[in-house]
């Protein structure tokens, strides 16, 4: 019988259709002048245009508060996904909105929470948020207060989620893109069950040092991974001081390992393994040196690459990184019901039930 190993494959490009919800779309309007920023609540890698947030990366949220019985949601975006949530409850979910104001009304009178969320991947477009205004007679309030914990996630598309909401492991690239949402993926299930912000600097079809089935051999998550906008060759994200992460967690190394080396490629299965464990290594060292000796470092090992991944950390550990963990991933009972073999929606759940389990006897300085 065949891996699933070798059954998951790369996501394709999302497609341009705006699907109904119960809320109207409309042309777009301009949010308060105070510059977008200022008025919502996000931890992803945003870019900061003053009247608009630009940013690539899956699962980037915003939050907001507004007063009133409507709320207008400012996006030029044509390849991504979003859910809208009020009060914690979706309300709806754009496909590929474009460019618009989407506009959800009939709210009761007073308060009510906002948030925004990037369902999918789209590394090839740079999406742009314009912040959320106030129907006629309401206002938008001050932004909701950050949590006062933070995790990054690191992965490819098992952390990202793709397809974890289809009903068959048989998907089109259109279906890939609609069923794909990361904010139902184990990154961000396990980050609200701590109640932390986050961040799922995530990148289907990357491995640390070799892509799925050998693509791209020019580039590999490294390559992407300092940037706000994926898209742009050189960017590089500006933290603006307040990303600080307690926990980072590594999960690299399906796509180097889940196919078989092709002919042509520079690679024998042991220079490979010698590459995939120096690279990582060098990995862990960047997010060390970038974020300080107080936050834990967790590598997930996983299949093929297990050994090689705590293999790293028993080197690092021995050199005296106390705050270096692994994690072997336990995959029992796991359904694989998702686009192309990838975790359906109750793997990333139970997922998220074993890796926060874990996470709760690591002395994690939050």
């Amino acid at each position: 019988m065949t891996s699933p190993w070798s059954r998951m494959l790369v996501a394709s490009a999302a497609s341009m259709v705006l699907l109904g919800t119960s809320a109207a779309a409309t042309t777009a309007a301009a949010p308060d002048k105070k510059g977008v920023a200022a008025s919502v609540h996000t931890a992803g890698r945003v870019q900061d245009g003053g009247d608009v947030l630009r940013y690539s990366w899956p699962g980037v949220y915003f939050e907001g508060r507004i007063r009133g019985t409507g709320v207008g949601i400012v996006l030029d975006d044509p390849a991504a996904d979003y859910d809208v949530q009020v009060d914690g409850t979706t309300v709806a979910t754009l496909v590929t909105p474009g460019r618009t104001t989407h506009w959800v009304d009939g709210l009761g009178k007073g308060v009510h929470t906002v948030r925004l969320v990037k369902r999918n991947d789209t590394p090839w477009s740079t999406s742009a948020f314009g912040g959320f205004v106030a129907a006629p007679g309401g206002a938008v309030l001050a932004r909701p207060v950050a949590r006062s914990r933070q995790i990054e996630f690191v992965g490819d598309s098992l952390t990202a989620g793709y397809g974890n909401l289809s009903a068959s492991r048989d998907c089109s690239g259109e279906q890939v893109a609609r069923t794909t949402n990361a904010d139902v993926g184990y990154a961000a299930l396990t980050a609200r069950r701590l109640r932390a912000d986050h961040q799922i600097n995530a990148y289907s079809g990357r491995g640390m040092v070799r892509n799925y089935n050998g693509g791209s051999p020019e580039e590999n998550y490294r390559t992407f991974y300092d940037r706000a906008l994926l898209n742009e060759p050189g960017d590089v994200w500006q933290n603006p001081g307040t990303w600080r992460p307690g926990l980072v967690v590594v999960h690299l190394g399906t796509n180097d390992f889940s196919t078989p080396i092709n002919p042509g490629e520079p690679w024998t299965d042991e220079s490979l393994a010698a590459a995939y464990r120096s690279a990582y290594s060098g990995f862990l060292q960047k997010l060390r040196t970038r974020y300080g000796p107080g936050t834990t470092l967790l590598a997930v090992g996983a299949g093929p690459f297990a050994g090689h991944v705590e293999q790293v950390v028993r080197e690092r550990a021995d050199a005296g990184d106390r705050r270096v963990r692994s994690w072997r991933l336990d995959d029992t009972g796991l359904d694989l019901m998702g686009c192309h073999w990838h975790y359906s929606a109750r793997d990333h759940r139970l997922l998220a039930d074993r890796l926060t389990s874990f996470l709760a006897d690591l002395p994690i300085r939050w």
